[in-house]
């Protein structure tokens, strides 16, 4: 554990002198949810009026919450560096070192995203106050209580990358399977919460990575519920760990394949 706490905080101390550069990004936040706000907006017209369950406010925070998630997410280091490492070949010698690869992996991705995930939060939050007015019926608690639901969705949604890119072992590029479920994450659950799909679908999506990666986290801290709350963080638990178990079998099989190679 230490040596992963070691490779954490070098990986943090490195990305917080590049923090600036994190911030940058925010200039595509802004605007994707300067968008959002605006089509929301227009499609709810009348005030008080309920699409699916939320209000006018609760749904574009919703949007701007998923959006952080998928914003602090997005890292290059469970894609193409694990393809890179895996085609170019320097997984043979990576996978000698004193630590699991694909924990060491993980750990620096949690290290970025530890460093993006506040700098977006502060300021979509300070965005959001401004341009839409503060979230309904919010509470320090009930904040505090989804925190631990945003910190697994985000790490699911880097354990099923990893496992994505780990089949780069068998094919060329695994980068088609990593751009369909990056549209299957962002379309549904990040710009959509799940009530706005038909009754039947629901409990089908309920089953993939969107329950626990956006719309849990996000349907937490824009409409907290205890129901909701005792449903969900068990959920993405579960998750994590058949993603993990996974991720461990498939790289498991790619190393007995290398060794069996002669690599």
């Amino acid at each position: 554990m230490r040596r992963y706490l070691v490779i954490y905080r070098s990986v943090l101390m490195e990305n917080l002198q590049y923090a600036l550069n994190a911030a940058m990004g925010f200039i595509t936040y802004f605007v994707i949810i300067f968008v959002m706000i605006r089509l929301w907006s227009d499609i709810y017209g009348a005030p008080g009026s309920l699409i699916a369950g939320y209000s006018k406010e609760q749904m574009i925070w919703y949007v701007m919450i998923t959006e952080v998630i998928w914003f602090s997410a997005h890292t290059n280091t469970v894609t193409r560096q694990v393809t890179s490492d895996i085609k170019g070949g320097n997984i043979a010698c990576l996978i000698n070192k004193p630590y699991h690869y694909t924990l060491y992996i993980l750990t620096k991705y949690t290290g970025e995203w530890s460093i993006r995930l506040p700098i977006y939060g502060v300021l979509s939050a300070v965005m959001g106050i401004i341009m839409v007015g503060r979230l309904p019926e919010f509470r320090l608690l009930t904040f505090l209580a989804a925190i631990p639901s945003v910190v697994l969705g985000i790490t699911i949604h880097g354990v099923f990358k990893l496992c994505i890119s780990l089949i780069s072992f068998w094919i060329e590029d695994s980068n088609p399977f990593q751009w369909l479920y990056d549209k299957l994450i962002l379309v549904v659950g990040t710009l959509f919460p799940l009530e706005i799909f038909p009754q039947a679908l629901q409990p089908f999506l309920k089953l993939t990575p969107i329950y626990t990666v956006c719309y849990g986290p996000a349907k937490l801290l824009a409409d907290f519920h205890m129901e909701s709350f005792l449903e969900i963080l068990p959920a993405q638990i579960l998750y994590l760990a058949a993603g993990l178990g996974i991720m461990f079998f498939i790289y498991g099989k790619g190393v007995k394949k290398l060794h069996v190679n002669g690599g």
